[in-house]
């Protein structure tokens, strides 16, 4: 019951006038990125990603992570960028994981998701934007063995030129986890400012 009504707190506040999705402007150093985003169909991933653009939390941070078919160590050819926060400080407690199923939007090109370790581990603090198909990050999906996939919300309406050679820059050999070897920015693309349309 607390999650339902935590869920429609979040869709009631992320709602724009008249109904529309809201559409979000990610201003980084690479270029502007349009995302438009779901809350009628993911109001808790939405809700809580809409918080962060509101409350200014990705202002200064950005996209830290590349992962290509060269760089994937699971040879499944996945294919994203990921950023959000620098500093790796969770602001808010983590949300509720959405389904795929349930909210009928697939890690499809151009989709942003919900990072996440375990399912219910996860916040807008980081998230990704696919790069081409990666219908193994849904429900269902064989990339992690939980099989729970990983929540999308929202989908990158232009700009995706701009993640696409955010994808394509340099990357450090070391990384602190060997899951992310090879896959961090040499220098972080910054988010400049993030703000509703």
């Amino acid at each position: 019951m607390r999650q339902w009504i935590l869920g429609f707190g979040l869709l009631a506040a992320a709602c724009s006038a008249g109904g529309e999705p809201p559409i979000v402007i990610l201003e980084t150093t690479s270029g502007p990125i349009e995302i438009t985003v779901y809350p009628d169909k993911a109001p808790i991933s939405a809700g809580d990603f809409l918080r962060f653009v509101d409350e200014g939390l990705y202002d200064g941070q950005g996209f830290y992570r590349v992962v290509r078919a060269d760089n994937d160590p699971r040879d499944m050819g996945m294919s994203l960028i990921q950023g959000g926060r620098l500093d790796s400080e969770m602001i808010g407690d983590p949300i509720a994981h959405e389904l795929t199923t349930d909210t009928g939007i697939s890690n499809a090109d151009g989709a942003v998701s919900i990072a996440r370790d375990a399912p219910g581990t996860g916040s807008a603090t980081y998230f990704f934007i696919n790069i081409g198909r990666n219908d193994f990050l849904d429900t269902g999906g064989s990339r992690n063995p939980d099989g729970q996939g990983y929540a999308t919300f929202a989908r990158v309406t232009d700009g995706l030129d701009v993640a696409r050679a955010i994808q394509a820059m340099e990357t450090a050999s070391d990384s602190e986890e060997a899951v992310t070897q090879g896959q961090i920015l040499k220098a972080p693309v910054i988010i400049t400012r993030a703000y509703r349309k």
